[in-house]
């Protein structure tokens, strides 16, 4: 039997050598992670999050660690109230909410946290690709901006970043 076409094909899977991937599909690639922030040891948490998945409080406390950007966790309102105080009452850049946090209880959080501080803090919430109802409730009742957990995960070093640099700082970006 002539297998001449196999030459044509590339190594008889129907893939031409070299291309690594699917016939259709386009190559995937990461984004590079952006800078590091430089390193304030006096710096104030600009960012809290109430989280309480063990997965993604890790994945943000390690993430934060290469940005040097410090990230509190909460688990109520008190205890946010109580860090902002010890922050001399400047308002957090940035609240996370784990969406599926039954403790946090985050749309009824979310308005309250929204009316105090106003346009100065954004708020994200993350949930499953698969919770269209609550992304749209979530939106509702004030959240800036509500990610699936993949587009969380991978937009996580942007967003701290972003939102982890001083006022000066992030002026000059």
């Amino acid at each position: 039997m002539d297998h001449s076409y196999r030459a044509v094909l590339g190594n008889g899977n129907g893939h031409k050598p070299g291309r690594g991937t699917r016939p259709g599909f386009a190559p995937s690639y990461q984004l590079p992670d952006p800078e590091p922030l430089p390193t304030r040891e006096d710096a104030n948490s600009r960012i809290f999050a109430f989280v309480d998945d063990l997965f993604f409080l890790a994945k943000i406390q390690e993430t934060a660690r290469k940005m040097n950007v410090k990230v509190e966790f909460v688990k109520t309102d008190k205890d946010l109230l109580e860090r902002m105080k010890q922050n001399g009452e400047e308002k957090p850049s940035l609240i996370i909410f784990d969406l599926n946090n039954v403790n946090a209880k985050p749309l009824t959080l979310i308005p309250k946290l929204k009316s105090k501080l106003k346009k100065d803090t954004s708020i994200i919430g993350f949930l499953s690709h698969v919770q269209g109802d609550l992304k749209q409730k979530a939106h509702e009742v004030g959240c800036d901006m509500v990610l699936p957990r993949s587009a969380f995960s991978q937009n996580l070093p942007q967003l701290l970043r972003r939102h982890g640099a001083a006022e000066e700082e992030a002026g000059v970006q």
